[in-house]
């Protein structure tokens, strides 16, 4: 006899051996289970996930494609901000974290369901991110989070525990070795981490990337693109030698991607600090993110004063940061988004790059709102500027240096 069920839980489920083990204990504990899977661009076969999840016993099976919604409402904000995390990481696996969530969020309220979990371990990012944004949508949402509940991570201490518990309840298991590292996908990026590069001294194995060719197996010719913006986000993008060209934003996202990738743009090897406050060993490849991260800088100054450039250096900063940290549905982070928005209201125009072996090469812009005046700055032209002005402006900043000087003068006597 069938027990009463404790609730629904909508899992984020991907098809691989943690998540499908996860979806059969959530029903042995007396759930029924809804399974959602997100294609945000991902290598997927989303047909077999699906009939996966339904013979494991899942009561309904979700998936959404995610991948448009995901490059224009996090991908392009994140572009217009330049968002980097400690200098070198482009945010591919934390801009996505809340886009899937959404969704999840959106089907647990559809479906009427009490509960949301998911496979994340309890010593990473993921964890947070993903429940921060349900509990910033569904306040009232429960959350089951396995990897940190003692009667699961005691049972399964790793992969060989899941594999036997697979084979004892009719799970499909991988069929091919399991590589000695763990990746996420998506459309911007692909990430690696733990196994053998857990030791930050080892080096990446030379057939560890799937995203990006080896730049030194790449073409001998480089690729000229010429990217347009309108309000800091790119509009179109046309390769400057075959006339082929892209205005819709997956599809301007996945071009990049491709020449990127082609070219071995986007690797990175860092080390970065865990929000939970470890530091970890992460390798990143993000070619078409790479590509759009040069372009924009290179419009953006080309078009914004100053003064407002800097200020929003700051503000992307903290953009990036509270990404990471999985805040993107905060009061904080809307209000930084707005003034980054406000920001690229004349982030307007056209660059012209250079793709070849790893590197992205600026070539030229050309805008309607741009700052350059051409003249003004012309060593050959005097224009509407008085050279004579340049002494009071160099005397008037020398003032502090001069005081600075006398008081070390005086402190040495």
């Amino acid at each position: 006899m069938r027990r009463m069920s404790k609730g629904t839980v909508v899992l984020a489920y991907s098809g691989g051996l943690d998540t499908s083990c996860i979806l059969v204990w959530l029903k042995e504990q007396g759930y029924d289970v809804v399974a959602y899977l997100a294609n945000i661009g991902q290598s997927e076969d989303f047909e077999a996930a699906q009939k996966k999840a339904e013979s494991l016993g899942a009561k309904k099976v979700f998936i959404e494609d995610l991948r448009a919604e995901f490059v224009e409402e996090f991908i392009w904000p994140s572009v217009q901000a330049n968002a980097i995390y400690e200098d070198r990481y482009l945010l591919g696996t934390s801009i996505a974290r809340p886009c899937i969530a959404r969704r999840q969020v959106q089907i647990a309220k559809q479906e009427g369901a009490q509960y949301v979990s998911h496979g994340a371990t309890g010593k990473g990012n993921d964890q947070i991110r993903f429940e921060l944004t349900c509990y910033a949508l569904y306040p009232e949402v429960k959350i089951i989070s396995p990897w940190r509940i003692p009667e699961f991570y005691t049972r399964f201490k790793g992969r060989k525990d899941l594999m036997q518990y697979a084979e004892k309840h009719g799970i499909p298991v991988p069929v091919t070795p399991k590589a000695p590292w763990s990746m996420d996908a998506n459309l911007m990026h692909i990430s690696y981490e733990s196994g053998i590069l857990e030791n930050p001294k080892n080096h990446a194995p030379s057939d560890l990337y799937l995203m990006t060719k080896n730049p030194d197996d790449s073409p001998n010719h480089p690729d000229v693109l010429e990217i347009e913006f309108n309000r800091g986000v790119p509009v179109r993008v046309t390769h400057l030698k075959d006339g082929r060209s892209e205005d819709t934003p997956l599809d301007i996202f996945s071009f990049l991607n491709e020449i990127g990738g082609k070219h071995g743009v986007g690797r990175i090897d860092i080390v970065e600090n865990r929000f939970i406050g470890m530091k970890s060993r992460g390798i990143y490849e993000t070619p078409g993110g790479t590509i759009l991260y040069h372009a924009h800088l290179d419009i953006e100054a080309f078009t914004m004063d100053r003064e407002v450039r800097r200020i929003k250096q700051g503000l992307g900063i903290k953009f990036s940061e509270l990404i990471y940290n999985g805040f993107w549905y905060s009061p904080e982070c809307e209000f930084v988004r707005h003034c980054i928005s406000k920001s690229q209201e004349n982030v307007e125009g056209k660059v012209q790059l250079s793709v070849f072996k790893g590197q992205v090469y600026i070539l030229g812009r050309e805008s309607p709102k741009s700052l350059y005046n051409e003249e003004l700055v012309s060593m050959d032209v005097q224009g509407d500027y008085d050279p004579c002005d340049a002494s009071g402006f160099i005397r008037v900043n020398a003032v502090r240096l001069r005081e600075h000087c006398r008081l070390q003068g005086d402190l040495k006597k």
